[in-house]
């Protein structure tokens, strides 16, 4: 058994060594690019360069990169022996595999690497990047090398400051003073002889970074100042391009132009720019196909020349240039937003609300449009549904209106006939002529106000709200079923306040519903015994508001529809239609009143309408025919 197991455990070890060795295989080698960096943090362009080719590389080759960054030529390094820089860098790699690729970037770089190529890994591809071809003009690129060049163009911008000031007299030139600031001295000094007889170039590489300071804050009206680079200056001090750009804006008397697109937005004018996002996009693209194995030979490209021309708009503004001077097809950056651009989503977001806004009104309109349509009809239909309603009251009524319509006109034909039987005998005296034509008078009178009454109850009617006193309305509607009230032998008790209750109301309908509610009493009643056949009318004020309750001594309403009892069609009549009740609701409610029912404890019903007083008017007259009765209580 301790065999098996032994030979059990060394296969396992051996099989887990082959799957490292298996996923170790799978894994893709990372490659590595050495990138030789002229200057030290600080200098914009470099870092803009490096810092972007980074991501711009990894984008491309799809496979780990390994970048390994040496700056040739820091501050710190001043004074030291190049060899010395040679030794470290091979050290860096004397354990680990060599690089696939070596970069460099600006022209101090190039130059270092190219004076030691030999003890640089000569076998592996060398891609100089960034640099202006000037610096590599000494000798042709070697087999195994290819660039990335660029051509600054430093007489055009000086030629696009006198386009855009013209007076222009003087260039005060800030360029540090390392050795990269002595390079572009000599190259300047040929390049500029063209414009010695018009301006005069003011170096700046023997001042230290204060006294560049106090120099460009008192320069001359017709002078510019040209930003090359900077790195350090005459005392040896360090300074961040950001820095010295920043010191430049705040305390400079005069424009500042430069000619790398790094430098708009730092204060500088703006010109034909070398675009360094362009640089850093062909320069990947290049180390990609080397890494891939493509020949350096084979890559030749053209040196890369400035590009469109930008300015930036708030240096325009500050030093007076007007737009129609500067270049054609020239780019403003930085230019103050417009209203519409600035407020763009303000005014977009209140238009947009504006809109919904009118959408939801014009959605309530046509609601509130639509409800007026149905509150009409409603109104007609109230109108019709009261109508019928007052016209089957009237039907109903008829034996009443016969017997009040019967005393006056037989009082009338008596009187005429006794009169006539007079006038036969010769014994009609003016007085007694008098007397009974007075009597015939006065009876139809009478007749015509029990006419006018129930004509005005069969008549069709919209609702019209007038001050009227309730008091009224209760003793016209007692005076049309009185005779019913007699017929039926119900006897009526009415309670009145003392003074009038002043209602906003409709007369006619109003008085229809209590009519409903006093032939429905006497209807409760007709099984009741004569004796306490008896009906209670009673107004109470409360607050506010008025009571009017018609109470009844019958057989009460049944449990089950005192819920439902306003309703259309429910009735507890045998040959009842059930919409008076429904009709008197919709009064009351038009009324802005309530109407409700319960049953008595002793037995019966209680009918009571609640409507809002309103202001006591000073005068109110009766309606033709009737006084005010403010008898507290009467039978």
């Amino acid at each position: 058994m301790p065999g098996v197991r032994s030979k059990f455990q060394c296969a396992a070890l051996a099989g887990l060594l082959w799957i490292g060795a298996a996923s170790s295989e799978a894994q893709p080698a990372v490659r590595q690019v050495l990138v030789l960096q002229s200057l030290d943090r600080g200098n914009l362009i470099v870092d803009y360069f490096t810092g972007n080719f980074r991501v711009e590389l990894d984008n491309r080759a799809g496979t780990p990169v390994n970048v390994v960054q040496v700056v040739v030529g820091p501050t710190g390094f001043a004074g030291a022996p190049e060899q010395a820089v040679v030794d470290y860098i091979r050290s860096m790699f004397a354990d680990r595999p060599k690089p696939d690729l070596i970069m460099t970037v600006a022209g101090p770089a190039a130059i270092f690497a190219r004076k030691y190529r030999q003890h640089l890994f000569p076998d592996t591809p060398l891609l100089f990047a960034a640099v202006d071809e000037r610096f590599l003009r000494d000798a042709p690129l070697g087999e195994n090398e290819t660039g990335i060049t660029v051509l600054n163009d430093y007489p055009r911008l000086i030629d696009e400051i006198l386009q855009l000031l013209p007076q222009t007299k003087r260039v005060f030139i800030v360029s540090g003073s390392a050795q990269l600031a002595r390079f572009w001295r000599r190259e300047l000094d040929i390049g500029f002889r063209r414009f010695h007889d018009r301006l005069t170039f003011i170096w700046s590489d023997d001042l230290s970074l204060p006294e560049i300071l106090r120099r460009c804050a008192s320069l001359p009206r017709d002078s510019a100042i040209f930003y090359l680079t900077f790195g350090s200056d005459a005392q040896g001090g360090a300074y961040a391009d950001e820095r010295v750009l920043a010191d430049l804006h705040a305390t400079a008397n005069a424009p500042l132009f430069g000619v790398q697109s790094v430098y708009l937005g730092f204060g500088v004018v703006g010109g034909t720019m070398m675009s360094i996002d362009d640089l850093v996009r062909k320069t990947a693209d290049v180390a990609n196909r080397l890494l891939n194995g493509a020949p350096p030979g084979s890559i030749t490209l053209p040196p890369q020349g400035p590009g469109q021309p930008i300015f930036d708009w708030r240096q325009l503004r500050r030093w007076g240039i007007a737009e129609s001077r500067l270049p054609p097809g020239s780019v403003v950056r930085y230019r103050n937003p417009s209203l519409w651009q600035e407020h763009r989503v303000s005014v977009l977001s209140t238009a947009g609300a504006l809109v919904i806004q009118s959408l939801l009104i014009v959605g309530l309109l046509y609601e509130r449009r639509a409800r007026r349509r149905a509150e009409i009809a409603s109104r007609r239909n109230l109108v019709l549904a009261a109508d019928a309603s007052r016209r089957e009251t009237t039907a109903a009524l008829t034996s009443s209106i016969a017997h009040e319509l019967s005393q006056p006109l037989s009082s009338m034909v008596h009187n005429a006939h006794a009169l006539q039987m007079m006038v036969t005998a010769n014994r009609a005296t003016s007085d007694t002529i008098e007397e009974i034509l007075s009597d015939i008078q006065t009876q139809g009178v009478s007749a015509t106000q029990i006419i006018d009454r129930h004509r005005i109850m069969l008549r069709s009617r919209q609702l019209d709200k007038t001050p009227i006193d309730l008091h009224a309305v209760i003793n016209e509607s007692l005076a049309l079923v009185a005779h019913d009230m007699s017929a039926r032998q119900v006897k009526a008790t009415v309670t009145l306040t003392s003074n009038p209750c002043i209602i906003s109301g409709d007369q006619v309908l109003l008085q229809q519903v209590f009519v409903n509610l006093m032939i429905n009493a006497m209807d409760a009643m007709a099984e009741t015994p004569r004796d306490r056949r008896h009906v209670t009318i009673r107004c109470d004020v409360r607050g506010t508001d008025v009571d009017v309750s018609v109470r009844d001594a019958g057989t009460g309403l049944p449990a089950g529809i005192i819920g439902t009892l306003f309703t259309p069609f429910v009735t507890t009549k045998p040959h009842g239609l059930g919409i008076g009740l429904m009709i008197a609701r919709t009064i009351v409610d038009a009324h802005g009143g309530t109407i409700n029912a319960r049953n008595n404890p002793e037995g019966g019903a209680t009918f009571t309408v609640t409507l809002r007083l309103s202001e006591t008017p000073k005068s109110l007259s009766a309606p033709p025919g009737r006084s005010m009765d403010n008898v507290a209580t009467r039978t």
